[in-house]
């Protein structure tokens, strides 16, 4: 089967009529136009048909969605705040398919402050379940560039990572249980609390970056963490991007679990949101080669974590892996060091084409990476700039390629298979993953038979089989 063939047929009127009467007709969409928000990619990648939108407001309704489209061999796509970067969360052109649409479910079902956790239904916007652990004394630390609109079942279905994986984990780290709706429409209640649970295969981290596959994530447990004391955020010019990995591992050896976040920009970077944002300012008196933003957090008062950057700070200065750096002194400030970073894939936009790779690799072989896509990005497309950006404390690169200015972006976009294949290359070469938090989708799935062994796509495709027999969760993605 290749990315464009589905092996459902598409519903009779009769099916839809039934799907739409299990969640009310007030909670369906069959006007083509109505569904366009469902069947649109945010960045104009991906555009899809549906024959039908359903926005179940329960796991009841769900499971009765499920029942009947197995039953009829109708093929289901599982959509969160559709904020995926991979086409995922996008049905094909052929109309064949039905969206179901989680938003309707937000309900926060319980909290645990003795045992730090959190059960939410999986439409809650991952902004709003921060703010519910907030309003409870308590911190949900994933934090991502769309939390404002990405909902906590396309996280997890995504196994998604932001900011904060150098010291809590990505979305797997941070999940104790599911609730999941099978392809057959049973429901398996996995809502357990435990951070210890060694009974057996856990069945949750199948469901946890299936992409929606295996069945449809309606509700989780969370793990929460004490709310942060102290905050510090600081912001450093470096000329050479091999001095970061020092700079990182110095900083590491000093806060320890401190350190929460360790963010690489390039001048480029930064020189394109101070273009296009008309009130961001450069935090330091010259410009550098490269910038890191970094964050020292502690639960606790009295810590003296102020103490720990300006010892950080004064000691990577001496030993010459940065130039210059600023603390920020104000919770203002701190956003503002903060927004530079999270407008970085915004801006981009505004340069033209924009050719993407979401990668990891270990730590230590960051600059490698960069200086041997810098070189093949040069070699095959004269003039593109790279602006190569992310999580430097985990190995993860948003390692994207801006046009030439003066190229048509059609023609430059043209490249774009071919150059995340030999992006790819490199990465696979240094024992990375092409896939580091945004999963394979519809962009990476031809990808993936270059990156895993025979034998992990088989393994994988008997775990499909199990648990979808007549493949009609989200087809076409991921396998």
């Amino acid at each position: 089967m290749t990315p464009d063939q589905e092996p459902c047929r598409r519903p009779s009127d009769e099916t839809l009529d039934a799907l739409v009467r299990i969640v009310g007709v007030d909670h369906a969409v069959r006007d083509p136009g109505a569904m366009t928000p469902y069947l649109v990619e945010w960045r104009d990648r991906y555009f899809g048909n549906a024959a039908l939108v359903l926005k179940p407001g329960s796991t009841a309704e769900v499971a009765a969605i499920m029942k009947r489209a197995n039953e009829t061999r109708t093929a289901i796509v599982p959509q969160g705040g559709n904020t995926g970067l991979v086409g995922g969360q996008i049905p094909f052109e052929s109309g064949h398919e039905v969206v179901v649409s989680l938003s309707r479910m937000t309900h926060v079902r319980d909290i645990d402050l003795d045992g730090n956790t959190m059960t939410v239904e999986a439409g809650l916007v991952l902004a709003n379940a921060q703010a519910v652990a907030a309003s409870a004394g308590r911190l949900f630390p994933l934090s991502l560039a769309s939390e404002g609109s990405c909902q906590i079942g396309g996280v997890l279905a995504t196994n998604a990572g932001g900011m904060a994986v150098l010291s809590n984990g990505s979305a797997r780290d941070l999940t104790l249980g599911l609730e999941v709706v099978l392809a057959d429409g049973s429901v398996w209640n996995g809502l357990k609390r435990l951070r210890k649970d060694n009974s057996g295969y856990d069945l949750k981290d199948l469901f946890i970056g299936s992409e929606g596959t295996l069945g449809i994530i309606t509700a989780a447990v969370l793990r929460l963490y004490p709310k942060p004391a102290e905050t510090v955020t600081a912001f450093a010019g470096l000329s050479h991007l091999e001095s970061a990995i020092a700079f990182f591992s110095r900083a590491y050896a000093l806060a320890g679990p401190a350190l929460t976040a360790f963010e690489l920009m390039p001048r480029l970077g930064l020189d394109f949101v101070l273009k296009h944002v008309s009130d961001a300012r450069d935090p330091l008196r010259i410009p550098h080669a490269w910038y890191v933003l970094l964050e020292l957090s502690s639960p606790r008062e009295g810590d003296d974590i102020a103490r720990i950057a300006e010892t950080l700070l004064g000691e990577a200065v001496e030993a010459k892996e940065i130039d210059d750096a600023v603390i920020a002194a104000s919770l203002a400030q701190e956003r503002e060091l903060w927004r530079l970073r999270e407008l970085l894939s915004e801006v981009q936009k505004h340069e033209g084409g924009s050719i993407k790779h979401d990668v990891a690799v270990p730590v230590a072989r960051v600059p490698e990476f960069i200086a041997r896509a810098n070189q093949l990005v040069e070699l095959m497309i004269p003039g593109a700039r790279p602006v190569p950006f992310g999580h430097l404390g985990d190995g993860n690169i948003h390692y994207n390629v801006s046009q030439p200015p003066s190229m048509d972006r059609a023609v430059f976009l043209a490249n774009w298979e071919a150059l995340n294949a030999a992006v790819h290359e490199i990465v696979l070469d240094l024992g990375g993953s092409i896939s580091a938090e945004h999963g394979i989708g519809r962009l990476k799935r031809d990808l993936l038979r270059h990156a895993k062994a025979p034998l992990e796509l088989e393994m994988m495709r008997k775990i499909k089989q199990a648990f979808d027999p007549n493949g009609i969760l989200n087809p076409g993605k991921l396998l």
